[in-house]
């Protein structure tokens, strides 16, 4: 009996595993498949939605408190990476979301913030491949990549990662929910791979996002080769904006000297600290959805207030 049941368990643990990270397409990327409502708010689930571009992965859409009421408004969107991270403990690694939903929702009773729709994009199994800038290290595939712990033979594929989300993901948001589709109102923001991704779909898109939240960017990757990238690629600063930050304890104690570099950059490319551009060292912080949870409030803010 004690056999059966562990075989069952474990059976169960890869089954939600496979579910979770997206492996079956979908033909039919419907709106609100299911909806939680959570702390006044709805966050809407497109399971499986479909792409030419990259595997199926689920979409979270977290609409803001008066979106029901607000018939006749319209929303800035941010587009957030690891998705599965955000908003639910039960899907989070380790077991700790960002709690982006609280967060947004006291930032906007506060009136610190404009009310706005928040994409979750949850990861996949290509994540590092995925979210690694393309443009970086071309024709490289992860196990070749330094600064980099999980090896595997994906090619880089972050060019098609963009291309998702700028081709089908944001079409399909901007069509079935009431958004402000310009550049003006349109964000991306992600966590250590995740901040790479985001500098450079500002970088790779500036017309389509306005500002980047790049948290404990993994600047290791690739031995500071997404620094160079940057030199040249990064957006004109008139209209555009992008907030950094790192701790100093665990994996973030390694991205202090690459940050340095990174900044002097920004300065030399016309971008104003505190205007259009923020750097912040959070002492004693650790690489984790805890510490991100946190500070979660600062880099929404620095992107979405009034």
């Amino acid at each position: 009996m004690r056999l059966f049941k562990t075989v069952f368990l474990v059976f169960l643990y890869l089954f939600l595993i496979s579910y979770s990270f997206g492996q079956v397409p979908s033909q039919n990327n419907k709106v609100g498949k299911l909806e939680i409502k959570t702390n006044m708010s709805t966050i809407k689930k497109h399971k499986q939605f479909s792409s030419k571009f990259v595997d199926a992965r689920n979409i979270d859409v977290w609409l803001p408190p008066d979106y029901e009421q607000n018939k006749d408004e319209k929303y800035p969107v941010l587009y957030m990476h690891d998705g599965q991270n955000l908003f639910e403990p039960e899907t989070s690694y380790g077991g700790i979301d960002w709690g982006v939903d609280e967060a947004m929702l006291k930032l906007i009773k506060d009136n610190k913030v404009r009310p706005a729709i928040v994409v979750g994009i949850w990861n996949s199994p290509k994540r590092v491949a995925e979210y690694m800038p393309q443009k970086a290290v071309p024709n490289k595939k992860v196990e070749e990549l330094s600064g980099i712990t999980i090896k595997s033979q994906d090619d880089i594929c972050s060019d098609n990662y963009l291309k998702f989300i700028v081709y089908e993901l944001k079409p399909f948001i901007d069509s079935n929910y009431r958004t402000l589709t310009d550049q003006e109102n349109t964000f991306i923001m992600g966590s250590s791979m995740g901040g790479l991704i985001s500098a450079y779909a500002i970088s790779e898109y500036p017309n389509v996002f306005g500002g980047a939240g790049c948290v404990s960017t993994h600047w290791p990757a690739g031995s500071g080769a997404v620094i160079e990238y940057l030199r040249t690629a990064l957006p004109d600063p008139k209209t555009h904006k992008i907030y950094f930050d790192y701790g100093t304890e665990t994996l973030d104690s390694l991205y202090e000297p690459y940050q340095k570099k990174m900044d002097q950059i920004m300065k030399t490319l016309g971008y104003q600290d505190g205007k259009n551009w923020v750097t912040k060292k959070f002492e004693g912080a650790e690489h984790s959805e805890r510490a991100w949870r946190e500070r979660v409030h600062i880099p929404l803010i620095f992107l979405l207030h009034k």
